[in-house]
């Protein structure tokens, strides 16, 4: 019965579903989603790109659905459908979330914490860099970046859904909006070794100077409730208010110029460093100065801002004190120098034309003072000659984003992993013949629920097996599994235990839930509670009820995929380990249902429930040994090892059923030991009468 069970599992998981696509919004459904003062225009032609119109009726961007673009699927199987508002200059004016069919909202967190996610969209612009998460180091995202606030405990899936995003943006870019870069920066070219004189920066372009006299400022504030208020500038017209030099620092050749040694091997450390900043040399020699007397070093200033195809590019002091090279001139000398910074993978491209504006401020008034400002300007381009242009830049893809937000949990995790592996490789029999082997087990399934479970949120899932298979049938991309680094380490643990030892490696020592059970079955037994154990015959019974359950969600996948999630509610990890019992009531209950039974049944829902239990059962058919040491009397006359065995993985032959082992090591224990093994403990007492007779 067992076997012709696991059959059906097994074809059941190789069937061939055939759910295609949502359908493409309907021009009334996409009408109803634009809201004043847009209306939706005319289809403009392939992937279903719509004109967005303002109140005029005139064209002011686009709109467009990402699955036809970028169909990426997520944790189900089935993509992130969002509808995407962009003006003409890349800005995007909204993102509305259609159709998605991620568990952990579906039946988890609800929709509103997706719907806030898409809301941080408006107002960016398709060449910010925009990033899921938080800066690296838990520092701020001075570098250029712009941080979009994930969705705690649903990362992967908000990560899958920006993808997503820029995917289809980016292609609407490229095909409808030819003025707005979105092709890679520069980067300085760090072999070139040309030596250049202060002269040769100034003829070439490489070091520019912008004056603006007193006059120039005066007559922008004229007809102003400040025009009086600069008395230097009415004094003294001609005199340069501003008198700013600029230069790109970046290319080694510009900085050995214009910085003394060891000002030019600061910022080259400084540059190591910080990998992608490009830094930028203003020197200040008028009377306007760079900062307000607040500026805070390593901040932006507030008088200075830049700007590149009419885009905003963040700009930041590098907190390196300069020292410029001793052959300037003593006017630049006597300046104010500082090395701002941006960064490239903003999409700043040092070799286009940037404008720097610098606001000039004036205050009227004694106690409240009314604050005025002008902004003056000055152009700068680095020269294409010292700079290299990489194939591919801007943000990491997010499976590396995801990598480096993780690398400490991941690290830790590792080291854990490797450490479980090796014990259970080389030192199995050592570990269970510990005195303390119960506690120590105990430790490890505490840190596995803590740190994996609820912290790292690395419980696996049925609704990813069901994702991957209805991913493969489709030919669509795996490439969501790569979004939750955490967990894929630990379905590659997992996959490597199928080889090793079978299904017991996660369902005994890896799972979350099942380490629940486990110790809710130990307060069970302190608290003396009745055991409720079925018969043999119904034992094996309900173990096959596992691949029926199995059978059915994959039947489900086939005939009706809308509801997948609903089913896959069989499970309870999400509601006992993703978002630790904070839901519906009735989720709860159905958990706490289970831990409940765990107290008198032994790991009920693992035995005979369990969906992902089953696929564990099917992946230990790859198992390559009998890892189990048996001996003759095994089984006959020897029933030890099957009495004691909680899971009731032991035939009365005393051959292990691996499908049903948990890797528990309780028969390895009895097995190697002199005080508990039967056929050892009467093969020694043989061994003592022999010597009893010899000895007479």
């Amino acid at each position: 019965m067992m076997s012709v069970l696991m059959r059906l599992a097994l074809v059941a998981l190789l069937l061939l579903p055939l759910a295609g696509r949502a359908e493409p919004l309907s021009r009334e459904e996409m009408a109803a989603q634009i809201l004043p003062p847009f209306t939706l225009g005319e289809p403009l032609g392939e992937n279903e790109v719509w004109s967005l119109l303002n109140a005029g009726g005139t064209q002011a961007g686009y709109v467009f659905e990402t699955e036809p673009m970028a169909p990426l699927p997520g944790f189900s199987g089935a993509p992130i459908n969002l509808l995407v508002l962009l003006d003409l200059e890349g800005r995007f004016e909204h993102v509305v979330l259609l159709e998605h069919n991620e568990p952990i909202f579906v039946s988890g967190l609800g929709e509103a914490p997706f719907h806030a996610f898409f809301e941080q969209y408006r107002g960016r612009s398709i060449s910010d860099s925009l990033v899921v998460g938080t800066p690296y180091g838990g520092g701020d995202a001075g570098g250029g970046l712009i941080y979009l606030d994930g969705v705690t405990k649903a990362t992967a899936s908000v990560r899958i859904a920006h993808e997503s995003i820029l995917a289809a943006t980016l292609q609407v870019a490229r095909q409808k909006m030819q003025g707005v870069a979105t092709g890679p920066p520069a980067y300085p070219d760090p072999n070139n070794a040309e030596i250049l004189s202060f002269q040769d920066l100034i003829d070439q372009g490489l070091l520019t100077r912008t004056v603006v006299s007193n006059a120039e400022v005066q007559a922008q504030f004229a007809d102003t409730i400040w025009e009086d208020d600069d008395p230097a500038a009415l004094d003294e017209p001609e005199a340069p208010y501003l008198d700013l030099w600029i230069a790109d620092l970046g290319p080694p050749a510009v900085a050995r110029a214009l910085l003394s040694e060891d000002g030019y091997a600061e910022l080259q450390d400084f540059l190591e460093i910080s990998g992608s900043d490009e830094p930028i040399l203003m020197i200040e020699t008028g009377r306007h100065g760079l900062v307000s007397e607040d500026f805070v070093r390593n901040t932006a200033p507030a008088w200075l801002s830049v700007t590149q195809d009419g885009l905003p590019v963040a700009l930041r002091d590098s907190d390196i004190l300069v020292e410029l090279h001793p052959d300037l001139p003593d006017a630049l000398q006597d300046g104010v120098a500082m090395i701002l910074r941006t960064d490239r993978r903003l999409g700043f491209d040092p070799t286009r034309e940037w404008t720097l504006g610098v606001e000039a401020v004036r205050s009227h008034g004694m106690l409240q003072p009314e604050i005025g400002s002008v902004t003056l300007t000055a152009t700068y381009a680095s020269d294409p000659r010292f700079f290299l242009r990489p194939e591919i830049t801007g943000p990491l893809p997010p499976w590396q984003e995801a990598l480096l937000n993780r690398q400490t949990d991941l690290i830790v995790l590792a080291v854990f992993l490797a450490g479980l592996l090796a014990l259970l490789a080389a030192r199995m029999n050592w570990l269970a013949g510990l005195a303390q082997f119960t506690p120590v087990r105990l430790g490890i399934l505490a840190f596995v629920t803590v740190f994996i479970g609820w912290w790292g949120q690395g419980q696996l899932s049925i609704v990813t097996v069901l994702g991957v298979l209805r991913t493969a049938l489709e030919g669509a991309s795996f490439a969501f599994l790569l979004y939750d680094p955490f967990s894929l380490v630990i379905w590659g643990v997992t996959i490597l235990g199928f080889v090793l030892w079978g299904r017991g490696l996660f369902c005994g020592w890896l799972c979350p839930f099942g380490a629940l059970q486990e110790f809710a079955h130990h307060v069970g037994r302190k608290l003396r509670l009745p055991r409720i154990e079925p018969t043999e015959a119904w034992d094996r019974r309900l173990k096959g009820l596992k691949y029926v359950v199995l059978a059915g969600l994959v039947a489900t996948v086939l005939i009706a995929p809308q509801h997948v999630d609903t089913v896959a509610e069989v499970e309870p990890f999400k509601t006992a380990i993703t978002v630790f019992f904070v839901r519906e009531w009735y989720y709860v209950a159905y958990a706490v249902l289970w831990l409940g039974l765990a107290l008198v049944l032994f790991k009920g829902f693992c035995r005979y429930v369990c969906p992902l239990g089953a696929v564990m059962a099917l992946g230990g058919l790859l198992r390559g040994r009998d890892w189990i040491a048996r001996r003759a009397e095994c089984g006959s006359p020897c029933q030890l090892c099957r009495v004691k065995c909680e899971y009731g993985a032991i035939q009365p032959t005393g051959e292990i059923a691996y499908s049903e082992c948990f890797q528990c090591l309780d028969c390895v224990t009895i097995h190697d030991s002199k005080q508990m093994c039967v056929p050892l403990i009467l093969e020694a007492r043989k061994d003592q009468r022999v010597k009893g007779v010899a000895a007479k």
